[in-house]
């Protein structure tokens, strides 16, 4: 891209600065619709505060926050011109505080334990006793490789001594139910540091409504190629001291052992009002000025029932009016059962992924991408006031037509209403789960009520290493809340101490007999503030009309604010042209210079090696890890938003 962007000439160039969610949209929309588009970023990744790093790259990440670049860019103006300098660093990001509670200690005998748990060891389950007992048999007869030859004479292995000796051998040697399960390996911050390639942590904690503008986005545009996709297996509450599971579909409200047959036909009945609830205003326009938790105590719910519906179901303060209180759980039934049994979709390798497949889209239709290259300042005509180009960190000046910029590289001056709000994030790598079950494999909401009166609500969010997203034997834990006190670890700290146990010093041991009590332990910990400005309109900046601004990530469960925001953005920028049309599929493009496409071995095998040369922008590391997805997933476990639930995943490249 260096030397050659201010070089094209273009009829209409869409110049967007930074890679979130909104802006990989918009990127997408515009370029498959045929516009030219230039997509860079200062960063050296993608999706900007909607990343997913490794357990290093975060560490890098946090370094970054501390360095400031302002190049010199007066001599590039013209006459008639003035420029409209952007901020050099992303301000959205404050309250850094990271906290480490695993030993430091190296793990020396680590490299030979391996080696002969590669050599000996079989998993411990019922189905592979079988394998244990064969695989034992093997090893024991490496050394008798003479063939075997039926004869009338008593061999050496049989008769009344050898009976002896095996009869011998079999007390020594324990039978497989006899055997104990090996104690779990103590996880130090080495070993964490040392398999950093495993976790992919992201700044964003959402997760994926079913049938939310996010999923029907990526089935239309049939961007839901790029990746896969794995159901959220629970939901949970954490009440009177305690984390229960919510039951919410039918199958858990009937199957559930904390609700009375009385319970579960209330919590039925009212459900199947809240599907329809329109057409019963009866039942509820009395309430319109009053809460959703007054009207909940006027429906003759017990307490029980209440709590689930009101933090579990619908997901909203006590104090929300009533009718918006119905819509959010309206919209949490309907989301069930399409791919599973609850409403909600994660993608595999972290929420990053979904930005990079979209600019994958665009790349694929014309769009330019460069890292590491942003634009320093707009240069602004005087008379029209419009931004007529830009001069990036390299000192080249880029002529363009509209200007997509993301929040956070809006300097104070451009920002005439600098009221925003903070939501506090924490990120917690722990030794297991926040509620252990049969399957260790368990991708967990949980609802933490507030605290005090008027307190945040603290959404959590419990990843397994089966999305990709951890390490073995780790979880990685995200809670998020609108700030109440400025600080995300003076928010977030009193959740975690009662959920989870903080080593008083690294590498300590919780006592016997209290790890259950005690909760799951901390190794590591991050805290941060995010700036969130989903409530700030176009008119709080004070910036140009052809230049728009993209929001900073919000507080919400969902990621629907931020697609209304490309759609709105994508009409002002091309009114009549249609949002993130479908892409074709691989097989129905007809390339420049082709015959007839008919049938044969020759078609055959040149069509796949088409469709990844134009599809060719994944980098080879992540390509790897994608292959590796079939070792880790179970019969049923990834879904795909175009087959639904228990089918195949589609590949994630077009091979």
């Amino acid at each position: 891209c260096r030397g050659k962007c201010s070089a094209i000439q273009m009829e209409l160039l869409i110049l967007f600065d930074a890679y979130c969610l909104s802006e990989s949209v918009i990127a997408a929309a515009c370029s498959r619709v045929g516009q030219r588009v230039l997509h860079v970023d200062r960063r050296n990744y993608y999706a900007g505060n909607w990343a997913s790093f490794t357990f290093n790259g975060l560490l890098s990440w946090i370094e970054e926050y501390k360095e400031a670049v302002r190049e010199d860019w007066k001599e590039k103006l013209e006459e008639g011109e003035e420029a409209l300098a952007l901020s050099s660093m992303d301000t959205s990001i404050s309250n850094l505080e990271v906290f480490c509670y695993a030993s430091e200690e190296p793990e020396e005998e680590e490299e030979v334990n391996e080696a002969a748990a590669a050599a000996w060891s079989v998993p411990q389950t019922p189905d592979s006793e079988g394998e244990v007992e064969r695989c034992l048999l093997e090893s024991s007869s490496v050394e008798e490789e003479e063939p075997v030859v039926a004869s009338d004479e008593a061999s050496p292995a049989s008769g009344p001594d050898a009976e002896e000796t095996q009869g011998e051998a079999q007390q020594a040697s324990p039978s497989p139910a006899e055997r104990q399960p090996e104690p779990k390996k103590k996880i130090t911050y080495t070993k964490i540091v040392k398999e950093g390639r495993r976790f992919n942590i992201d700044l964003v904690s959402k997760l994926m409504f079913s049938r939310g503008s996010l999923v029907d986005l990526l089935i239309k545009s049939n961007v839901s190629r790029y990746a896969e996709f794995k159901n959220v297996t629970r939901i949970l509450t954490y009440r009177n001291g305690k984390v229960e599971q919510v039951p919410c579909s039918r199958a858990d409200v009937f199957g559930s052992k904390q609700l009375t047959v009385v319970e579960k036909r209330m919590l039925m009945k009212f459900l199947t009002f809240c599907l329809d609830f329109e057409q019963h205003p009866e039942e509820y326009q009395d309430f319109s000025e009053h809460s959703f938790w007054d009207f909940l105590q006027t429906k003759k719910l017990t307490e029980n029932l209440q709590h689930f519906i009101l933090h579990s179901i619908a997901m909203v303060i006590p104090e929300v009016c009533t009718v918006e209180g119905l819509r959010a759980t309206q919209h949490f039934l309907r989301c069930l059962g399409r791919y599973g049994n609850t409403p909600f979709l994660f993608p595999l390798y972290g929420l990053g992924e979904i930005p990079q497949c979209f600019c994958r889209m665009c790349a694929v239709f014309g769009g330019i991408y460069c890292l590491r290259h942003s634009v320093q300042c707009l240069v602004l005509d005087k008379e029209s006031g419009k931004c007529k180009a830009v001069i990036d960190t390299h000192g080249q000046r880029i002529s363009c037509s509209h200007f997509v910029v993301e929040d956070g590289y809006i300097g104070a001056d451009q920002r005439k209403n600098t009221d925003s709000r903070q939501i506090s994030r924490a990120v917690l790598i722990t030794d297991r789960s926040i509620l252990p079950s049969d399957s260790e494999q368990q991708i967990s909401l949980v609802t933490v009520p507030p605290v005090e009166p008027g307190g945040p609500l603290v959404r959590i969010i419990e990843l397994c290493s089966s999305t990709m997203t951890c390490m073995l034997d780790t979880y990685l834990v995200h809670l998020t809340c609108s700030s109440a006190s400025g600080s995300a670890q003076e928010d977030l700290a009193p959740v975690v101490s009662r959920l989870f146990h903080t080593p008083a010093s690294p590498g300590e041991e919780p006592a016997e007999g209290t790890e259950e009590s005690r909760g799951p332990t901390v190794l590591w910990a991050l805290y941060f503030n995010m700036r969130d400005t989903s409530a700030v309109d176009r008119s709080s900046y004070d910036l140009p009309s052809n230049v728009h601004v993209c929001a900073s990530p919000d507080t919400a469960l969902g990621s629907d604010h931020s697609i209304k925001l490309a759609e709105a953005v994508f009409r002002q920028l091309l009114p009549d042209e249609e949002f993130c049309p479908p892409a074709p599929n691989p097989e129905d493009i007809i390339y420049d210079g082709d015959g007839p496409q008919g049938e044969g071995p020759g078609f055959e095998e040149a069509a796949p090696a088409e469709g990844a040369g134009a599809q060719g922008g994944e980098s080879a590391g992540r390509q790897e890890g994608k292959e590796a997805v079939g070792e880790t997933k179970g019969a049923g476990d990834s879904v795909t938003p175009e087959t639904g639930a228990g089918d195949e995943p589609s590949p994630t490249s077009d091979e």
